[in-house]
């Protein structure tokens, strides 16, 4: 039985992570860590857990001593010196925050105001998007589990910038996320009142995911990609929906570009793509490590509009995690991972 443990289990990404975990039978959750609620159980945090573990929140040099693969699940800048702890131990670090996200460091540096603790380290990193990079995946021990909005947006467009079948130079992605995207922490724009029958974008033209996105679009497309990406706030707890526009560089034929998506997916089991009379939506995906993308164009036919809907805690944060932690350890990919969206 592997052992695994959590640092920073008390946030909506940590708890989410700790319920799929439980109920995963490969391995065994070992310990926890929290700043703000060390030494109380975690059940005393979350009440789901009462009945289910007696697991108490302890610091994270406890959670590297006690476990063989560690999961971060803290704000930006706070990760880099685990992954050296765990990397300096022979432990595997799977990072849920933004540290290893970006391979530039002045970039990271222009987004989240720091430098790289360790830079070294960064060499040993993979990007954990397994639909890219599984094989790259299997062998490495520091993994930067990718954004939930960028989640949203890669799958979608790999095919088609995989074959160069688009523009690069302005695609258009316009995202929403439920309000737990924004973290347990309280913000004048998560307050009921604020939220409650509103619908807004914010951080308009400056996300700190942009970076992210537009660096591994790169990578699919080997060539330069430029995104216009607006998130924007939902009054619902969970999921992402994301609709991307973007230009095709020849005419195209959608069922072709149904065809070319089922095809590239085909194997994943962790992406659906629907038929050409469906529309993904987020009630479809919740509480589920799926992806889902249809597809559709203009009626002008010279756009093509891809939607793409996640649970922004499960594909876009903790169960991408655990699909990472699977193709590390040789087990089967959707080990643990087996949850249905509920239908109402």
């Amino acid at each position: 039985m592997i052992n695994v443990g959590i640092v920073g289990a008390t946030g909506y990404v940590g708890c989410e992570l700790l319920r799929i975990l439980l109920n995963h039978k490969k391995v065994n959750v070992s310990a926890l860590s929290s700043v703000s609620f060390k030494d109380q159980k975690i059940a005393s945090v979350y009440k789901s857990f009462n009945g289910i573990t007696d697991l108490i929140c302890e610091n994270s040099d406890d959670v590297i001593e006690k476990s063989d693969v560690i999961f971060t699940a803290l704000p930006h800048g706070l990760s880099e010196d685990i992954a050296y702890k765990c990397y300096k131990a022979g432990k595997i670090l799977i990072d849920m925050g933004a540290d290893f996200r970006l391979s530039d460091e002045e970039e990271y540096k222009f987004w989240y105001g720091k430098s790289f603790k360790h830079p070294e380290l960064h060499e040993f990193s993979c990007y954990g998007l397994p639909e890219l990079n599984r094989e790259k995946i299997k062998s490495s021990k520091i993994i930067a589990n990718p954004g939930c909005y960028p989640t949203s947006i890669e799958l979608a467009l790999m095919p088609l910038l995989k074959n160069s079948l688009i523009e690069t130079n302005d695609i258009i992605c316009d995202s929403k996320s439920g309000a737990t995207g924004s973290g347990r922490s309280l913000t004048l724009t998560s307050h009921f009142v604020e939220l409650n029958e509103n619908f807004a974008p914010y951080k308009v033209g400056a996300h700190r995911h942009t970076p992210e996105i537009e660096e591994i679009l790169k990578v699919m497309s080997k060539e330069k990609v430029k995104v216009t990406f607006t998130p924007h706030l939902l009054p619902i707890n969970r999921g992402i929906l994301t609709t991307i526009y973007c230009t095709p560089k020849e005419e195209i034929n959608l069922e072709k570009i149904h065809e070319l998506y089922s095809s590239t997916y085909k194997n994943e089991t962790f992406v659906n793509v629907l038929d050409l009379s469906e529309t993904a939506c987020t009630k479809n995906v919740r509480y589920s490590n799926y992806c889902n993308i249809s597809l559709h164009q203009n009626f002008r036919k010279d756009k093509l509009i891809i939607v793409s809907a996640i649970d922004n805690m499960v594909k876009g944060a903790a169960g991408q995690a655990v699909q990472n932690m699977n193709l590390i350890l040789g087990f089967e990919e959707d080990e643990g991972l087996n949850f249905i969206s509920p239908s109402f």
